[in-house]
């Protein structure tokens, strides 16, 4: 049993499918069953991407949809890390403000954008509130969960302890909650992408989502689709970080140690 363990557990065996995906895509396309307007080979989409890294586009278009996202992604996890925080803790303002957050996160964000043009017009702030927004709602449930589900055996006996109400939950509320909030965190990353695509394709003058639009018009299929790989690249990347975080914070937790 411990013999068989270890092939899947290897570095590499994960981008096992994503390498066969792409060497099967490569030959599609290179025996002309995909031709290059329907759909370029990853071949010719790298070759599009170092076009670009050598003028120096693609470097300036990712690092500001990069900073727009991350911009966007801290103001929404803030708000909605602390309404958790204040709904999970507080009974107060759990029954003033959890029913109307749960009615209003029930509205797809993305269906705000033609009030957003109205309040913001088409500039950065516009695209920001649309990322900060999604990413509200997944770490609020899963922070107000996260609370809610910590076991009030162990409350009570740091209660018992003698405990103050800082005490109480830096040492017990937190770290029982916090499985449940990286999850919402990481929950959280691949709608602030999502968020992102859709919000620089409206009237955007730069980022990936204006790399695309402008190859569309074109008719640029090798670099739409590197936009798409790019997006995907983020995302991926994005959940890595997020791992490495996971698995650094909850080390006393076997669950998340492996």
């Amino acid at each position: 049993m411990k013999r068989s363990a270890k092939w899947y557990n290897n570095q590499l065996f994960p981008w096992l499918l994503p390498i066969v995906f792409i060497v099967l895509w490569q030959l599609l396309g290179q025996y002309k069953i995909l031709t290059s307007t329907l759909l370029p080979t990853p071949v010719e989409i790298a070759q599009a991407g170092i076009r670009l890294f050598k003028t120096g586009d693609l470097q300036e278009h990712v690092l500001i949809s990069t900073q727009r996202a991350l911009i966007g992604f801290f103001i929404g996890g803030a708000v909605g890390f602390a309404l958790g925080l204040f709904n999970g803790t507080i009974l107060f303002f759990e029954r003033l403000t959890d029913t109307t957050i749960q009615m209003v996160r029930t509205i797809p964000h993305l269906a705000l954008i033609p009030l957003v043009i109205l309040w913001f017009g088409i500039d950065e702030s516009a695209k920001i509130f649309l990322v900060a927004v999604g990413v509200m709602f997944p770490i609020y449930i899963n922070t107000f969960n996260g609370i809610k589900n910590v076991d009030r055996k162990l409350i009570e006996m740091g209660t018992v302890y003698g405990l103050s109400k800082w005490k109480l939950f830096t040492n017990i509320i937190l770290p029982g909650s916090l499985p449940s909030i990286l999850v919402g965190i990481r929950y959280a990353l691949g709608v602030m992408w999502m968020s992102l695509i859709v919000a620089e394709t409206i009237g955007a003058d730069s980022g990936i989502g204006f790399m695309a639009t402008n190859a569309r018009e074109f008719m640029q299929m090798d670099i739409v689709v590197l936009t798409i790989v790019l997006y995907a690249i983020l995302g991926k990347l994005s959940d890595v970080i997020a791992k490495l975080f996971e698995k650094r914070l909850l080390k006393w937790n076997a669950a998340f140690n492996k």
